[in-house]
Order: C-alpha cells, then sequence, then structure tokens
C-alpha cells in the first residue's frame, strides 16, 4: 500500500520526526504502544517493540531502522506470522512542506499467507487512518 502525504514541516523536521519509530503510537492508528528496545543515536540497527491491534487481535513485533538516509528511511517489523516492511520516502514540497511517499508491505507466513487476499481491504483503511492522522501528528508535536 503506498500512500502520498503532504506534511506542513520543512523535510529534515518530517525525517527527524519519523525516524524516532515511538511516535507511530501518535499517527499509527494500529499501534498501541511502541517503545525502543536499544539506546543511543538513532541511526540503522536502532530497534523497538512495537504492540499493534488489528482486525481485535494484539500482536507483537520487533522492529529496526534498516536504512536512515537524509530523505529515505526503511523499517523492517518481524515476529512469527508476519513481516512488515515500512519505507517512506521525502521530497521537498517547499520550503515549508514535505511530501512523503509511504509504503507498507505485510508478507504473511505460514498459514497465514492464506489469509492474504482477505486482509487487503482492512490493510487498505489502515493506510488511509495513517495519511489523514500523520500529519496532524507531526504538527502537534513540532508545537
Amino acid at each position: 500500500m503506498t500512500r502520498s502525504i503532504l506534511l506542513a514541516a520543512p523535510l529534515d523536521e518530517a525525517v527527524s520526526y519519523l525516524e524516532d519509530f515511538e511516535h507511530t503510537e501518535e499517527w499509527d492508528p494500529g499501534t498501541v504502544r511502541c517503545v525502543r528496545v536499544d539506546e543511543g543515536p538513532l541511526r540503522p540497527g536502532a530497534t523497538w517493540h512495537n504492540t499493534s491491534r488489528f482486525r481485535g487481535r494484539t500482536t507483537e513485533l520487533s522492529y529496526r531502522l534498516e536504512v536512515r538516509e537524509p530523505a529515505r528511511l526503511v523499517f523492517v517489523g518481524t515476529n512469527a506470522t508476519v513481516t512488515a516492511r515500512d519505507e517512506m520516502l521525502f521530497e521537498p514540497a517547499s520550503a515549508e512542506e514535505t511530501l512523503l511517499r509511504y509504503q507498507a508491505s505485510f508478507r504473511f507466513k505460514g498459514l497465514a499467507r492464506l489469509a492474504t487476499p482477505f486482509l487487503r481491504n482492512e490493510c487498505e483503511r489502515l493506510a488511509d487512518e495513517v495519511a489523514e492522522r500523520l500529519p496532524s501528528a507531526l504538527a502537534e508535536h513540532s508545537r
């Protein structure tokens, strides 16, 4: 699923906010809790423990920052049944705005793969909610 989202923040500020995956609690309606596991600067290899709720079920994922570039972030989350990949590409829209291209993908494992076609609509709905909430969460955080 891919969404293009206009953020009312300069590129550096948008990247800085989104590189800390703990902020998913603020903008991802599926995230119940997200806590940084390691310490130190945010760089590739940083890890988080994420608790999400999807279709009424709670699941735990271990997320890792795989790529941290000036205009690109990639996070990969895993557990026994799914690998989630979140890629964020940033482009300045103006001096005070950033266009975010957010792509989320899920690869289900084992028997969970059989449910993939049935989960598409729910995943699309969740992506729409992220696109709706993210701009206001970033604006609130920047105040």
